[in-house]
């Protein structure tokens, strides 16, 4: 019986190294959700605002990433991460000094953008650096975990700082770990380059980019602006066609629509965005939630969110044996049905007249969406690159970020919209019955073996 391989300390010096991108990228995110209604105070903006300190983030995130490939590729893959995280660190910064919504909504954006370059960086260096299949796995591994430390550890050490010392220093606290991988690269990370060169399309980022900036922007104004709303929906739906002809024309296309528009890559990539609608909008709005109900300070939001997402670090492992013990149907079917049971239980909550039971529903409702979306999230990237063709492989990864962040930041507009501000009620029945389409969407369109 075969032993997986050890990593040498230079091996692991360089997974430790390139998992500090992953950690703090992922801190920052969780960390922020526990610090929205501080911001959104201090700084005087509403529910539109608060969604838009997250998306964006994550559509700038999403625009660069299908263009950071190509030009770590081009340019150096270490070069690439550097330069990421300069201007993570910078828009760190700009983040933490924000007088006021828009700047720190660009903020936020640049963010994304750095991380973006962090993200593709460090994923690329492991992948030349370690050519042996086992090793490389290995070093993944490492770098998952440590990533989902900084995930899960995120609500609890944000709500602590905004409570103890104010939100702004949840952007600061990225100073020194970006120093610190900024050191450490250069000493433990050889500079790599693509041998092939991959062509960067501008034109093609800058089409998907803008349709999901106009979604987002068209969703937000559906309450105060319905014939905007018309309008910048219709024209975005316009972009999205243009780019899908525009793809269809390219040799080297970022998405192939042929390649996804298959029956079961449709119901993966659906399945993306119920996951990203019914587990990773709803982190934003549970603070207010909580606070809500129970008159909590940020701290102590911040602990109880452990409770999501704590399973996104130990669930995983069963994951992964369970869809190969009962096949990619009734494994995504099980998760989404207990995305949807989470939220179910979260609705419940609000209607509690007893305090103590009104906190058991929800450390019950946020303790199985953490366990759904844990189940769902590793094995969906797994399936796209299962189903892709072979030669596909990086542009099944890009689509599995397109409809991740893309859902993910709809999904904040959406809720946001269809809660009003104040009708958590009518967010949480939302986005349990999106994860309820979402198995249906497992149980119709995906295949019952891997």
């Amino acid at each position: 019986m075969k032993t997986a391989p050890s990593l040498c300390a230079r091996d692991l010096s360089v997974a430790l190294t390139l998992g500090l991108g992953a950690f703090f990228t992922n801190l920052d995110v969780t960390a922020v959700v526990v610090a929205l209604p501080a911001m959104a105070r201090t700084l005087s903006f509403g529910v539109a605002g608060t969604a838009w300190v997250i998306d964006a983030y994550s559509l700038a995130f999403t625009g660069m990433l299908l263009a950071a490939g190509a030009i770590a590729d081009r340019f150096g893959r270490r070069r690439a991460l550097l330069s990421g995280n300069l201007i993570f660190l910078v828009a760190s910064l700009a983040c933490g000094l924000a007088w006021d919504g828009p700047a720190l909504w660009l903020a936020r954006g640049l963010q994304g953008i750095g991380a973006a370059f962090v993200v593709t960086g460090a994923l690329a260096l492991v992948a030349s650096a370690f050519p042996d299949a086992a090793v490389r796995a290995r070093v993944f591994a490492l770098m998952g975990v440590v990533s989902g430390v900084g995930m899960a550890v995120g609500p609890t050490l944000g709500g602590v700082i905004t409570a103890w010392i104010g939100w702004r220093w949840i952007f600061l606290i990225n100073v020194p770990f970006c120093v610190a991988l900024a050191i450490a690269v250069p000493q433990f990370v050889a500079e790599r380059q693509a041998e092939e060169k991959r062509p960067l399309d501008i034109v093609g980022i800058a089409l998907l980019t803008t349709a999901l900036a106009m979604l987002i922007d068209a969703t937000m104004r559906v309450r105060a602006d319905m014939i905007g709303a018309v309008c910048l929906g219709g024209a975005a739906l316009l972009l999205l066609a243009s780019f899908a002809l525009q793809q269809r024309r390219r040799a080297v296309p970022l998405l192939d629509p042929a390649v996804f528009g298959t029956r079961a890559m449709t119901g993966v990539g659906l399945l993306l965005i119920a996951v990203s609608v019914s587990y990773w909008a709803i982190l934003v709005y549970l603070p207010p939630a909580m606070q809500s109900a129970f008159g909590w300070h940020a701290n102590r939001t911040g602990l109880a969110l452990i409770a999501a997402t704590a399973p996104m670090l130990v669930v995983p492992p069963i994951g992964g044996r369970l869809v190969m013990r009962i096949g990619w149907r009734r494994h995504f079917a099980l998760s989404l049905a207990m995305l949807a049971v989470g939220n179910l239980l979260l609705l419940a909550s609000l209607w509690r007249a007893d305090t103590a039971e009104t906190l058991g529903f929800m450390l019950a409702g946020m303790a199985a969406i953490g366990s759904g979306a844990a189940i769902a999230h590793p094995q969906l990237s797994g399936a796209l690159l299962a189903l892709a063709p072979p030669d596909r492989s990086g542009m099944a990864s890009a689509m599995t970020i397109v409809a991740r962040q893309g859902g993910f930041a709809l999904g904040i507009a959406a809720l946001a919209v269809v809660g009003g501000g104040q009708a958590l009620a009518a967010i949480f029945a939302t986005a349990a019955a999106t994860a309820v389409l979402g198995v249906l969407a497992a149980i119709f369109l995906l295949p019952a073996d891997r």
